[in-house]
């Protein structure tokens, strides 16, 4: 009975805190590619569903088996959104699309890096998931979890009772920026994984384009469907701009020109050649710009994304220590988010200088380029942050006890290595304080763009 019960103990309980597994390479001034690798492994940190035998993260395990048995689906898998347990697919479809990009437009850095698989398996994690998703032509499920059930529990997703309700968009009610901007992913995926597995290529590029005749087809936003992530993640920019997007990556996955001809509708029905405020989740315009000056290249384009950028560099608020700040929310994100938007732009042969010494400044800020000459990137570099808002790593080794996870006043038991957290308020202030979400938590997205400007700086380096 003894050896039994040492028997059941050891396979509920994991390793203490993995050590980087991430090597240093001496790169300056700062390491790009560990940090690169760093934001993959976040990434294995967010998994949920049965986890690889390769998974590095070695304090997670298997959770959320039972997703979508309340409709008769298997929706296990995807990612966890943030430092809660909700899958919401409206921001982790955009996570997909912007690992995806940086795959295929700073594939040299992720090759020089040595993450080119990473990458592949980070994104395959998403787009599996979303797949399954896809239960009939005109329906997809875009959440599971109920967000404020799962945001009143503090615990690990393994350990999770609490019922995880299944939310979708149909024909009847229907969600076109959801729909859209998960065509994105799938089409940008399928540029990812054409050289090597073609038959998933186009299994992922034929869903892509089912996702984008539903979007466009059967037109609302998808919160008026998925009323739960309305408080969580409510499509304010609408959903022209991801009718948009759709269209130019199956434009750009497809080379049917009829797609960017319809990309162009879109552009001209919703007006998007305007100056956003910022780049995200919610706004692709920027995107859209960018994605047009590569397709078609007229001027209009390319002087719509030349007024982003210059508002970014030149209108847009900082923090005293230079950090764009484009929302209080996810300060951190949004500046990497607009990096990557100008190393794109400098790649197109955009004011490639300046832009390529803006957004390298913008990611160095995050690194610690700051008088405190502090990190935000939890395990990275000088005075990272220890404390992230995230109920795994704020857990110690199964199977104790996670009830003083968000209270405990000391580092977070297992170290969230890669996560980008939100960053500074505006006067450049911040507290390593767990309790402070707004400020501490980490998100898929967050780390999305960032991950892409890491792997376009490897290539400058």
């Amino acid at each position: 009975c003894l050896l039994g019960a040492l028997a059941l103990l050891h396979s509920t309980t994991v390793s203490a805190d993995i050590p980087n597994p991430c090597a240093s390479t001496g790169m300056s001034p700062y390491d790009y590619s560990q940090a690169l690798c760093m934001s993959y492994v976040f990434y294995e940190a967010q998994r949920s569903g049965k986890l690889p035998g390769d998974q590095r993260v070695t304090w997670r395990g298997d959770s959320a088996l039972n997703d979508g048995s309340d409709v008769g689906h298997d929706l296990t898998g995807g990612y966890y959104d943030a430092g809660d347990h909700v899958k919401f697919g409206f921001p982790m479809a955009f996570t997909a699309t912007m690992l995806a990009w940086g795959q295929i437009d700073f594939a040299n850095g992720h090759s020089k890096a040595g993450q080119t698989s990473y990458g592949h398996a980070a994104l395959k994690w998403a787009t599996d998931y979303f797949l399954k998703a896809h239960t009939a032509t005109n329906e997809f499920y875009g959440q599971v979890g109920e967000g404020n059930t799962d945001h009143a529990y503090w615990g690990r997703p393994e350990d999770m009772t609490m019922s995880r309700p299944s939310y979708k968009i149909d024909q009847s009610r229907p969600g076109s920026d959801l729909a859209g901007e998960t065509a994105a992913a799938l089409a940008a995926a399928s540029i990812v994984f054409k050289s090597s597995d073609s038959s998933y290529s186009s299994q992922v590029l034929s869903v892509a384009k089912e996702l984008y005749e539903f979007a466009d087809q059967h037109r609302d936003i998808y919160t008026n469907a998925i009323t739960d992530a309305a408080s969580f993640y409510n499509s304010w920019s609408g959903y022209g701009d991801e009718l948009a997007w759709a269209a130019l990556w199956l434009a750009r996955a497809t080379g049917d020109n009829s797609y960017l001809d319809r990309a162009k509708g879109h552009v001209s029905e919703f007006n998007l050649l305007g100056t956003p405020s910022q780049f995200g989740w919610d706004d692709k315009k920027a995107g859209v710009q960018a994605l047009l000056v590569l397709l078609d290249g007229s001027s209009e384009y390319t002087n719509a994304l030349n007024q982003f950028l210059n508002f970014v560099r030149n209108q847009a608020p900082y923090t005293p220590e230079g950090l764009v700040f484009l929302d209080a929310w996810g300060s951190n994100r949004h500046a990497a988010n607009v990096a990557f938007i100008a190393l794109y732009a400098a790649k197109l042969g955009i004011d490639a200088g300046t832009n390529q010494q803006w957004a390298r400044g913008q990611i160095g800020q995050l690194l610690g380029d700051n008088s405190r000459y502090q990190s935000f990137v939890v395990g990275f570099g000088v005075n990272p942050p220890t404390r992230p808002h995230h109920r795994s790593s704020s857990c110690p080794d199964r199977p104790a006890d996670c009830s003083n996870g968000l209270t405990n006043s000391g580092p977070n038991p297992q170290t969230l290595w890669g996560a980008l957290v939100g960053g500074p308020a505006q006067d450049g202030s911040y507290n390593d304080d767990r309790q402070d979400y707004q400020h501490n938590e980490v998100a898929c997205d967050y780390n999305a763009a960032y991950t892409g400007a890491l792997a376009a700086l490897v290539e400058l380096s």
